[in-house]
Formats: structure tokens, sequence, C-alpha cells
């Protein structure tokens, strides 16, 4: 009878959002009540390890007590005053963000969506302004395959159906090149004058945690340079430690470098688009902004997450965790029937399941990997990603690998 009762708690919840929701996301059947560290409790009490880590957003852990203790004291203090006027908390945030990522100047704003497109104004701008294209004919270089958001123009230069299709119609002015293919970007930039930006994915998450040629960012760090375009990272879901160093790019400094999801520890939604002064000037008072960006409840939170990667160094935790992550499910897959490959850096990793992308497989393995007390999403229908927080340690991991693989044997053919 008690467990009767949990049961339908959980389905009390579900049935409110089916009824009164829309209908614009598939969740896994889950319904989570509490999170802390690493790990997850539904509302019936059950507890799981989170390896999804809201889409990379919760690096630093869920409820960090630094981010926890900071939040309480800033909200009975302030929290919003807009832009229209100046706060105490703003500027010391961007003093730490561009000295700790090595640029001249940081623009607010709220979420990931929003910081793609405020880059492809800067960018568009800056090709007017100071590259002098052709007014109204800038061009933007992305992948295939790509994700960096929902808004309008961001889907008008998706590949993916789903996202653009009946949205129409898209904004122009976008041209696709393959994903790590360095000769299909020079060769668009040797003959298209007006190309002002190349946006790209350091690591293409959403398609499945694609890892290009290790050479491949510096490559386009060079052409870019080569044909002044300006390098725009989309360092949203891969930057903040996940893949093993502060930024995806490592070394490689883009021209625009825009973050988000980790830049509040999952706490808040906050954005930053950071490059030189050079680029950032063309942006005057009254041509971009955002009521709430940069507000000093978001900007206490976002110095704080940096420093807790900083102190705690989550960055160099991630890239040993991964190593082993991978090396671990390397070797079930020597004798698996179902799992292909596993590919990734640092915590942020994929494996993909022998199974054509419209197969229930992975879809019905995270069911099973719930069951067994791990979360966990597919991607790409035959794409499972495995994201952890990066406070894991390696115990925690290596129990995290047992579940999977012994999850996994369940679905051997």
């Amino acid at each position: 009878m008690a467990q009767e009762i949990l049961n339908d708690l959980s389905h009390y919840h579900l049935d409110l959002e089916k009824k009164y929701g829309a209908h614009d996301y598939h969740p896994l059947p889950v319904v989570l009540a509490k999170g802390e560290g690493v790990y997850l409790w539904d509302v019936n009490g059950k507890k799981y390890y989170d390896f999804l880590s809201s889409y990379s957003a919760v690096n630093q852990g869920h409820c960090h007590p630094k981010l926890v203790e900071l939040i309480k004291e800033q909200a009975e203090i302030l929290t919003l005053t807009s832009r229209a006027f100046h706060n105490n908390k703003l500027g010391e945030y961007m003093e730490y963000a561009t000295k700790l990522f090595g640029y001249d100047q940081l623009l607010p704003m709220n979420t990931g969506a929003e910081g793609v497109e405020t880059s492809i104004k800067i960018s568009r701008k800056w090709g007017y302004l100071k590259k002098r294209v052709e007014d109204n004919k800038a061009k933007i270089i992305v992948c295939d395959n790509n994700f960096h958001g929902r808004t309008t123009t961001v889907i008008s230069f998706s590949s993916h159906a789903g996202s653009k299709d009946y949205f129409g119609p898209h904004t122009p002015g976008f041209i696709h090149i393959p994903h790590n293919d360095l000769n299909a970007l020079e060769n668009i930039l040797a003959k298209e004058k007006n190309v002002v930006s190349f946006l790209v994915e350091p690591i293409q998450g959403e398609a499945g945690v694609v890892v290009p040629d290790d050479n491949y960012i510096k490559g386009v760090r060079e052409l870019c340079t080569k044909y002044n375009i300006l390098m725009i990272a989309d360092e949203i879901q891969t930057g903040l430690g996940r893949t093993g160093s502060l930024l995806a790019c490592g070394d490689v400094r883009p021209d625009i470098l825009i973050l988000a999801k980790a830049l509040s520890g999952g706490t808040y939604p906050i954005s930053a688009v950071l490059c030189d002064s050079e680029i950032m000037e063309v942006i005057q008072p009254g041509q971009h902004g955002s009521t709430y960006g940069g507000n000093p409840f978001a900007a206490s939170i976002a110095k704080k997450s940096l420093e807790i990667l900083i102190e705690e160094k989550l960055p160099e935790n991630a890239k040993k965790l991964g190593e082993i992550f991978r090396s671990k499910i390397n070797d079930y897959i020597k004798t698996s029937n179902i799992v292909k490959l596993v590919r990734g850096k640092g915590l942020l990793n994929a494996i993909v399941i022998d199974d054509h992308s419209e197969s229930q497989t992975a879809w019905n393995i995270c069911l099973k990997l719930r069951d067994n007390g791990l979360l966990a999403k597919p991607t790409q229908g035959n794409i499972i990603r495995f994201a952890p927080p990066l406070v894991m340690t390696e115990d925690q991991l290596n129990e995290c690998i047992e579940i999977i693989t012994s999850t996994l044997v369940d679905f051997e053919k």
C-alpha cells in the first residue's frame, strides 16, 4: 500500500505536467525533488547518480554549499536593478571573468541562446564597421549538425528538421559546412568575401558528443586569422571544466567566447559573451542588452561559480575521471555486441548503441539505468550521453561504471 502511494505521487506530478504544460520535451519518466553533489532524489525518495548534469549546467554539483550560502545572502540584499543603473557586483564579476579567460570585456546575458544571438549581432556589426563587408550582406559560417539554441534566428541554421520545420520564414545569412573539415572552411573563405565569422562548437554535444581531430580547432583559428573573420566558440556546454580544461578550445583563443550553463553552477540562468575591446566597441548604448543580464544576483553567482571551478580543481578532476571512464568502457566494448564505441573528452562522453537511430534501444537502456539508480538520456536516437557533475570522486565513478556495464549486459544480443 505504501509503495502504491509513492507511485501515485510520481503520477500526480507527471499528470499535472501533461495536462497543463506544453509538450515541448520528452523527459525520462522520473520526478526529481532534491539534489546534492552528484546525487538526485525523486519524489519517492529514491536516490540516483546524475549523469547528465542538466546538460553540463551543474558542473559544480547540485546545490553547492558555497553557492547556496551566497544565494541566500545576496537574495536578502539586492537581486535586480536593471542596466538603467550600476550595481556593486557586476564590475567585480566582469573583472574576474575577463582576467580568467584573457579578454578585455564581457557582455552579460541570461541564456545560452541569448549568448549566441549576441555573438551573431556583434560579429555582423563588426563586419560592417571594421571589415567593411557589403551592407546587409554579412554571412556567418556554421557547421552541419550544430546545436546553438532554439531562438528563431538560431533554428534558421539548424540541421535538425524538427527544430526548424514550420517555424519559417528562416533568417538568411548563414553558410553550412561539415564539422571537422578545414578544407571546406577554407574553400568558402577563399571565394566568399562577405563572411564575418565562423560559429563552432569545439565538441558537438547534442549531435552525440562528436569530438573533432586534434588539430581542428587550431586550424580553425589559423584560417579565421588568415581571412580576417571572427572565430566564435560556443562553449556553452563544453566550457567551464567539462572537457578536462577550463575551455574545450584549450590554448586556442577564439575572438568571441560564449559561456552559459555552468556559469551559474545550475542555480540561475546566466550567460556571457567575451571579446576584446576592438570587437566589443561596435555595440553602443541602446543597441543590445537585457533587463536581467548583469543583475547583482547573477553577477555574484557567476563569480562564485567560476571561483569554485578553480579552487576545487574541477577541470583537472574531469580530465582524470574522463580517462578512467573511457578506458573502462572501452574494455567493456571489446566483448560487447551492443555498444559500438565510446567517445568524448573529460567528463563529456557518449556511447553509440549498435542500432539504428529510430530504435528504442537507447531509450530502454536509459529506463533500465534509471531503475538501477543512474540518470542519463539518449541523443540522436541511438547515442547515450554521460556527463556527471565534475565533483564526482573516483570511487563514485567506478560505482557508476559498474551500474552502466551491468545494465548494458541485459541488452546484449
